[in-house]
């Protein structure tokens, strides 16, 4: 019988995710720069030293509790003409179901170390689908940003400040506005 299958999880693993899900709860509460690794170990019901020796230090364990996959569809399986409905569409998914974003989303407004996170993973994840969709892969840059920029407005309207006429939509009204706007961003002629 094969030990690895059969063997519990390990303690340092459940004290990891307890870590994680601390640091996660903390994070979207209290922003980056207010979270502390002592409330964080507090939460996980642990010693701070335990959180320093499995991070090192609060930038370890900010990076580390929010590694998101935004699970974006593989590029390939992207209709060009369908790209801005696909996308807006996905991310209201994430965004509905993922507080993690939303903390990220708080933490990279306010402080560096959270928005280089938020830059990292828009490029490594965006920027293969709008190279895939878009007329001039040179511009797949700026046009991946510019989509960017209107995924997080609706991010930051919706979920961080909570403007009541942003939350007061349905995923279909703003499916249906936005889509436009960023199949536009991704797809159309460069302006001129």
């Amino acid at each position: 019988m094969d030990q690895s299958t059969s063997r519990p999880p390990r303690r340092s693993d459940a004290t990891r995710t307890a870590i994680l899900e601390a640091a996660r709860e903390r994070f979207a509460a209290d922003g980056y720069d207010r979270a502390t690794i002592r409330a964080i170990a507090r939460d996980a019901n642990i010693d701070p030293s335990m959180v320093m020796r499995y991070y090192g230090n609060k930038e370890g364990l900010f990076a580390a509790a929010v590694a998101i996959d935004l699970e974006l569809p593989d590029p390939a399986s992207v209709s060009r003409d369908t790209a801005g409905q696909a996308l807006v569409t996905h991310f209201l998914t994430m965004w509905e179901k993922n507080e993690v974003l939303t903390a990220l989303l708080r933490v990279g407004a306010t402080n560096e170390a959270g928005a280089e996170r938020m830059r990292g993973i828009f490029a490594d994840q965006l920027l293969p689908l709008a190279l895939r969709v878009c007329p001039d892969p040179e511009q797949a840059p700026a046009r991946a940003a510019l989509a960017s920029s209107q995924l997080l407005g609706l991010a930051l309207t919706r979920y961080v400040l909570r403007f009541p006429p942003a939350v007061a939509l349905s995923p279909e009204e703003i499916v249906a506005w936005l889509a436009p706007a960023v199949q536009r961003y991704l797809t159309a002629p460069h302006p001129a």
